[in-house]
């Protein structure tokens, strides 16, 4: 009997140990930091300040700084990673975005800010900001990786020159960049919970009934890793919105996972789709870029309000492609029924409707996809602009001097004989469009924001008019 009681206590000690070594170390917020407006010559200001108006809805944004400890991990594809290394400091910052506390959805959305190139991007805030300001959404933005910090460093020494992720330099790859992104998930109270006398509460008093991860790009590849190997040595999230990059991601985990893709971003891996399951779904969307022209514009608003000039000058740059860059296709539509999908999956266990991918006319030895007579791929959800098309619009382009044409797509309009061919009437187009709409509102692709904005853009252009 003593033999037995010994045993039950080393395999408990054992776990115990296993989970305090796994468990994500806690860390210290400081804040808000006082900043000056976005665009003071002084440049104190917070880098990558939102330029969607959140004033006049209510919202507050402020910035904190975050400090702690992190753990290296092993390198564990596909399976839950060990802890190599630990004790090793940090401290970066993140941004918050919050309603009114009688205005907040009980959602918190948290961003693993995009880095490519250099510079901070909120990316995903970028896309669904305004759906997030309009349905009650906090947000939280994450800079978990060094070079975004050595751009805001750059840019103001003063604001941000204390910030460093590698531990004195002596931590490489964005190693703890995983432990930061949890500990930022782990400093959002939720439901009945409180922060400790003397710590900080980035959300000054709203708690969470759910946490929802999200990362575009280079960061929905670092957020593949967490998912596969970190989160779940310690559940944070309660979904991850996966958004235009990442490879195959476990699904055999509890955390509901939405995968959302261009046509860009399905060259490399159409040839190895991952079928839907309990915890995972993925959506293509057709003519759709990495980069669109909804990026692009949000982007110029960005760096106009970021230099103090008005954001009503926002423009597409002339990025110098092959093709006329930018797809209008607007991803931002379905992206934000995605989010509405995840949040009713998460709490009430209704899956998503699921969607065809983009059609493959060959996989080997590179993938092509089917298209149809004007070059506009099939298959995949497909919205009214791009089967009631008046252009091609594509996840393709190339150039030899951009390295990045290869993510903004490409938009060619058609000319007027084919367009008057197509619609004999404003009245034919119309609804077309209205057709196509009414179907991707009732397959839950869209939402009723979009469905009525594209009906009120068809209804006001020039399409069909003699």
């Amino acid at each position: 009997m003593k033999g037995i009681n010994f045993v039950i206590v080393f395999v408990s000690l054992g776990l115990i140990a296993k989970l305090s070594m796994a468990a994500v170390p806690t860390a210290r917020i400081i804040g808000p930091i006082e900043a000056d407006p976005p665009g003071h010559p002084s440049r104190n200001s917070i880098y990558a300040a939102s330029a969607i108006e959140l004033n006049a809805n209510g919202y507050v944004e402020e910035e904190f700084f975050i400090e702690g400890i992190a753990n290296q991990y092993s390198n564990s594809e596909l399976a839950t990673a060990e802890v190599i290394d630990k004790d090793k400091r940090y401290r970066t910052r993140l941004i918050v975005r919050r309603p009114r506390v009688e205005d907040f959805n009980g959602i918190v959305i948290v961003e693993w800010i995009n880095v490519t190139g250099g510079p901070d991007k909120d990316i995903d805030w970028w896309y669904s900001g305004a759906h997030f300001v309009r349905n009650g959404y906090a947000y939280v933005a994450v800079s978990a990786q060094q070079m975004g910090i050595d751009t805001m460093k750059e840019w103001s020494p003063n604001r941000y020159s204390s910030l460093d992720t590698t531990h004195d330099g002596t931590v490489v790859g964005d190693a703890l960049s995983y432990d930061i992104f949890s500990a930022v998930g782990k400093a959002i109270n939720r439901l009945g919970e409180s922060t400790s006398e003397g710590q900080v509460d980035i959300l000054d008093g709203l708690e969470a009934e759910l946490i929802i991860a999200t990362g575009h790009s280079q960061s929905a590849s670092r957020l593949a890793v967490y998912l596969n190997s970190i989160h779940p040595l310690e559940l944070i999230y309660d979904g991850v919105m996966v958004h235009g990059g990442g490879g195959r991601i476990r699904d055999d985990q509890d955390t509901k996972i939405f995968k959302i893709m261009a046509e860009t971003d399905m060259v490399r891996r159409a040839a190895q789709p991952q079928p839907n399951s309990d915890t995972f779904v993925q959506w293509e969307i057709a003519g759709t870029s990495h980069a669109d022209y909804d990026f692009e514009i949000e982007y110029s608003r960005l760096r106009l309000l970021r230099d103090g000039l008005p954001v009503s000058e926002a423009e597409a740059r002339d990025v110098g492609c092959d093709i006329s860059a930018h797809s209008r296709i607007p991803f931002r539509d379905p992206f934000n029924a995605a989010f509405e999908h995840l949040v009713k999956w998460i709490r009430e266990d209704i899956r998503p409707p699921s969607a065809e991918p983009l059609q493959v006319s060959r996989m080997m030895p590179e993938v092509v996809f089917a298209r149809d007579e004007y070059g506009n791929v099939l298959g995949g959800i497909r919205l009214a602009e791009h089967v009631v098309a008046t252009a091609t619009n594509t996840g393709m382009n190339n150039s030899a001097t951009n390295r990045f044409c290869f993510l903004y797509g490409s938009h060619e309009p058609f000319d007027k004989k084919t367009l008057d061919r197509l619609y004999p009437s404003h009245n034919s187009y119309v609804e077309a469009i209205r057709g196509v709409v009414k179907q991707n509102l009732e397959d839950g692709y869209i939402l009723p924001f979009a469905a009525a904005k594209t009906i009120r853009e068809a209804e006001a252009s020039t399409i069909g008019r003699r």
